[in-house]
C-alpha cells in the first residue's frame, strides 16, 4: 500500500523556543513551545528529525532522565550529543545540564541528566546561548533570577521583578562546562570590557573567537557586536562598524558561514517589528552587507538557524509575530538560505530530482550508489510541492473564512 502523502511528508510541529542542532545529514529538534487554546509547552520526549537529503521529517520517543518541557533552554552538539542547558518552564527558570546520544545504534534515544559534575553551574536562567570549543561548551549570558548573596557585577537587576530576597534580571558571564572531565568552571577574563549583560542574544564561533551580536536588556535592544578570544579570555569591547549595520534587535540568530564570515537572520526589532531581513559580517573587511533577494513576507523571531553540509542555513520555526503582545504566529516551514553556490552533484541531483516524470525510463538505469541518492531527491521534491500545495490550500481557506 502506498504511503499517505500527508503522513509521508509530515512536518516537525509548529513552536518557538525550541533546541535545534545539525549532526551529519541530519537535523534535530526538541522542545520550545507553540499555541493551542493557551501557551503550551512541547512533549519532553519526542525528538523530530529532519533528513537533508530526503527532505523528510520523523518523530523519535525518547526515554531516559527527560528534561521536563521547556522554552528558552540552550542546544549545541558536541561529538554527535546534543546538550540543553537552563529554559524555562512550568516552575520556573533551570540550570540543569542534559545530553542525549544522537549517533545511537539501536534507534533508542535515551536523555542522561548530568548530575556526577565538578564546579558550579551557572543560576538558573533561560534565552542564553554558548559557543562550542574544544569539547568545551561556553555559556554566555540569559534571563534568569539570584538570590541577594548571589549579585553581582555581572548581573542586571530587572528593578520592576523582584520577591524576597530572591531578584530577576539579565547576565554577562561566561561559564564553561567541559564535556571530556565533567566540571564546570568560570574563567578569568583578563582583559577588554565585556558586553553589558543581555538575553535573547545570538552566539557565533569562527576560529578561537566568539561572537555575540544583539540581544535585550531592560526595554532596549542592541545591534552590538563583540567577541571573545576563547584561549586567553580577553574581551574585544564593541566591534566598531564602518557603513551600513543592521538595527537593534533580539531574538535573532548568527551562523557562521565559512572560514570568516557570520550569517545574521530575522529577530525582534526596538520598535516590535518581527524581522526577516538577512546580512552577511565578513571578518577580514570587518563589514555588514545586506542581502537583497530576501523575501520580507517570511518575518520570524525565537527560531533556530544551522549550517547545512553544503553551506545552506536552515532557519526552522519560531514566530512571524511580536511574542509579547500577539503570540499567534507560531511556524514550522523550514527556510533554507543558500550562502554560497552548490556544487555541481547537488544541483545535477536537483535537476532530475525536480524532473523525475520526464526521465523516468531512464533513471533506473543509473548506477545503484548514484540511483540511491537520485531516490532520495525525488522524494525531496515530492516533499517540497506536497507542502506548498498544503500551504497554498490553507491559505485559500483562510481567506474564504475571513470574507
Amino acid at each position: 500500500m502506498a504511503a499517505d502523502p500527508a503522513e509521508q511528508f509530515c512536518v516537525a510541529e509548529e513552536r518557538s523556543g525550541h533546541c535545534a542542532v545539525v549532526d551529519g545529514n541530519f537535523l534535530y529538534v526538541w522542545g520550545g513551545y507553540s499555541i493551542e487554546e493557551n501557551e503550551v509547552y512541547l512533549p519532553n520526549d519526542e525528538l523530530w528529525i529532519y533528513e537533508m537529503d530526503s527532505g523528510l521529517w520523523t518523530m523519535h520517543l525518547m526515554e531516559g532522565e527527560l528534561p521536563t518541557s521547556m522554552s528558552g533552554s540552550c542546544g549545541a552538539s558536541i561529538n554527535g550529543k546534543l546538550y540543553i542547558f537552563g529554559g524555562f518552564d512550568d516552575k520556573g527558570y533551570s540550570n540543569r545540564l542534559y545530553y542525549v546520544n544522537l549517533r545511537t545504534k539501536t534507534g533508542t534515544y535515551r536523555w542522561k541528566k548530568i548530575t556526577n559534575f565538578k564546579g558550579q553551574p551557572p543560576t538558573p536562567r533561560d534565552k542564553l546561548s554558548c559557543w562550542v570549543y574544544k569539547d568545551r561548551l561556553i555559556y554566555f549570558g540569559g534571563y534568569g533570577c539570584r538570590k541577594h548573596n548571589e549579585l553581582s557585577d555581572c548581573f542586571d537587576v530587572h528593578d520592576a521583578f523582584w520577591e524576597g530576597q530572591i531578584f530577576w534580571g539579565w547576565h554577562n558571564d561566561v561559564h564553561v562546562f567541559d564535556t571530556t572531565t565533567q566540571t564546570w568552571s568560570q574563567p578569568a577574563i583578563r582583559g577588554g570590557d565585556p558586553p553589558q549583560p543581555r538575553a535573547a542574544h545570538t552566539c557565533a564561533v569562527l576560529g578561537n573567537k566568539g561572537y555575540i551580536f544583539g540581544g535585550r536588556v531592560l526595554q532596549t535592544r542592541m545591534n552590538d557586536l563583540h567577541c571573545l578570544n576563547l584561549d586567553t579570555w580577553t574581551w574585544s569591547g564593541r566591534i566598531n562598524i564602518s557603513g551600513e549595520k543592521p538595527k537593534d534587535r533580539s531574538w535573532h540568530t548568527l551562523t557562521p558561514i565559512g572560514d570568516d564570515r557570520l550569517f545574521l537572520f530575522g529577530g525582534l526589532s526596538s520598535d516590535n517589528v518581527p524581522l526577516s531581513d538577512g546580512w552577511i559580517h565578513s571578518i577580514t573587511t570587518n563589514g555588514w552587507k545586506q542581502l537583497t533577494h530576501l523575501p520580507k513576507s517570511r518575518p520570524r523571531l525565537w527560531h533556530t538557524a544551522c549550517l547545512g553540509k553544503e553551506g545552506e542555513v536552515m532557519v526552522f520555526g519560531g514566530s512571524k509575530d511580536d511574542l509579547l503582545f500577539m503570540d499567534t504566529g507560531h511556524c514550522s516551514d523550514l527556510l533554507i538560505f543558500q550562502t554560497q553556490p552548490y556544487s555541481l552533484l547537488r544541483l545535477c541531483l536537483d535537476c532530475i530530482g525536480k524532473n523525475a516524470a520526464l526521465l523516468g525510463n531512464q533513471i533506473p538505469c543509473l548506477p545503484s550508489k548514484l540511483l540511491q541518492e537520485v531516490l532520495k531527491k525525488i522524494t525531496f521534491w515530492a516533499a517540497v510541492t506536497h507542502r506548498q500545495e498544503r500551504k497554498a490550500e490553507t491559505e485559500r481557506q483562510s481567506q474564504l473564512n475571513t470574507t
